[in-house]
């Protein structure tokens, strides 16, 4: 039987109702909100490498000779966000050798842009196959590896989760997942919801539950996050207390994953 760690708030679910029925426009709202400002970057610890296996650019930090390394997936506003590159770097400080590519290949989504339009060019599930010969090539190099996606990443984590490729995968507020996706998962999933995410809302991820109840031998965690919304992880107001708080307990909770089943 499958190891099932749970922590959904009913009360999210109860509230989070009329979330889910909103229109498209809403549910795309809150993955473009808050946009990173790229002018805030300064203090990494990492670099940005050209030409990884799969012809990707990357933000690379963390100790290259561990054998325990972490790709994370953006949002569709790509590897440069300074949050996002803050918190590779923390990942790094456990010890990882972690990777960000850009899957993007340079055009992240900006306000200008249509993002319907936009989607249809940058497909997580593509990218998924055409990031096998990083992994491949990470394998090859004797590493054990772990995979953190946030919204757009979501999904691309969920298609890398199907593989044999890596050990332990994390979906933080992802955008797109289905129930179906998780009935072909072959990896220990944890999954990081938001009580007030338009896009992937909490009676969603309870059908990602009901759906991974029904495997033997995969293990899962799932947590709502009270009060929050689309993107809390990656995507927050640095200086509100209480972004700051739950952006930071979302990271843990992925590293305390990672650390489980990476040896």
């Amino acid at each position: 039987m499958a190891t099932a760690h749970v922590f959904l708030c009913l009360v999210a679910v109860v509230l989070a109702a009329a979330a889910a029925a909103s229109p498209a426009h809403n549910q795309h709202s809150q993955c473009l909100g808050n946009p990173p400002d790229l002018s805030r970057r300064g203090g990494e610890s990492g670099e940005v490498v050209g030409d990884l296996p799969g012809g990707f650019r990357a933000y690379v930090t963390g100790p290259a000779m561990s054998s325990r390394a972490v790709v994370l997936a953006s949002d569709v506003f790509g590897f440069e966000a300074p949050i996002l590159r803050t918190i590779a770097d923390k990942v790094a400080e456990a010890g990882y050798f972690v990777v960000v590519p850009d899957f993007f290949n340079g055009d992240f989504y900006d306000t200008n842009k249509n993002i319907s339009e936009w989607i249809k060019s940058h497909s997580p599930v593509k990218a998924a196959k055409d990031a096998k010969p990083l992994f491949a090539a990470l394998k090859k190099e004797g590493k054990s590896i772990a995979v953190g996606g946030y919204c757009w990443g979501g999904k691309f984590v969920a298609e890398i989760a199907k593989t044999d490729d890596i050990k332990v995968v994390c979906l933080s507020h992802p955008s797109t997942v289905t129930a179906e996706d998780m009935k072909e998962v072959k990896c220990p999933i944890e999954i990081l919801g938001a009580q007030n995410d338009t896009s992937t809302p909490p009676k969603l991820v309870y059908q990602f539950v009901n759906a991974l109840r029904q495997r033997n031998g995969i293990e899962y965690f799932v947590k709502i996050f009270p009060r929050v919304a689309h993107g809390f992880a990656c995507r927050y107001n640095t200086s509100d207390p209480f972004a700051v708080k739950n952006a930071e307990q979302a990271l843990a909770y992925m590293l305390d994953w990672f650390h489980k089943y990476l040896k």
